[in-house]
């Protein structure tokens, strides 16, 4: 039923979600741990930052990326000064758009697990000689594993259904940037109704199946 251009995109779609949600998971980490624990003004707009493309047009974030990563743009510039050439176009620019996009839907749930914990917990541990990142991860990382796990699943879906900002940042360059979303765009402008219908319908499967293992895992997230 798929042709080999879909296989393609969607082996491409399944890589990139992969990389990004490890990435995420290691970086949102620490942030969302901050953004739960400190009393600094700054979590204020740091923590809008993070939330802001919960809100932004995905073809507004993907324009900035793509001037900020190009030729003329700040990041551009460095990772011509460091080697690496520009991202725009490239399967790289999609993982750092990627992280951007998707970093909201890690950090929320994870900063919800940190703020859950009981302050006693931690201070009873530190009473038995537990340090800082003794009590971090064997205290705070496994009472927050049902955090970690929303923060995973919703990063990994999300970022298989991204569209807008995959689009502006990578284009549609087979086996280097079209991903799943771009394909059936593309099937779509072409009146293949059939192959996008299939594609389609193997995303919402996924992401439906996803979802629903996260919500048998995680009985707090029943009521939401």
């Amino acid at each position: 039923m798929f042709s080999e251009a879909d296989w393609i995109a969607l082996r491409l779609t399944l890589q990139l979600a992969a990389i990004v949600t490890l990435l995420l998971l290691v970086l949102a980490t620490p942030l969302a741990w901050w953004l739960a624990r400190t009393r600094s003004w700054w979590s204020r707009p740091v923590a809008a930052l993070v939330a802001l493309p919960l809100v932004l047009p995905p073809t507004v974030l993907g324009f900035y990326l793509l001037v900020a990563l190009g030729p003329e743009g700040p990041l551009g510039r460095i990772t011509e000064a460091l080697g690496l050439g520009l991202l725009p176009f490239t399967f790289p620019g999609l993982v750092v758009a990627s992280l951007i996009y998707s970093l909201p839907f890690v950090v929320q749930p994870l900063r919800a697990a940190f703020e859950g914990i009981d302050e006693a917990t931690l201070e009873e541990a530190a009473a038995l000689g537990a340090g800082a990142l003794d009590r971090f991860f064997s205290v705070v990382l496994p009472l927050s594993r049902h955090g970690i796990a929303a923060g995973g699943v919703l990063g990994f879906v999300h970022t298989i259904g991204e569209f807008g900002v995959v689009l502006m940042i990578g284009g549609s360059i087979p086996g280097e940037t079209r991903v799943v979303s771009v394909q059936i765009y593309d099937h779509v402008e072409a009146f293949d109704y059939a192959q996008a219908h299939g594609l389609s319908a193997l995303l919402l499967a996924l992401s439906f199946g996803a979802l629903l293992l996260l919500y048998t895992l995680n009985p707090r997230l029943r009521s939401v």
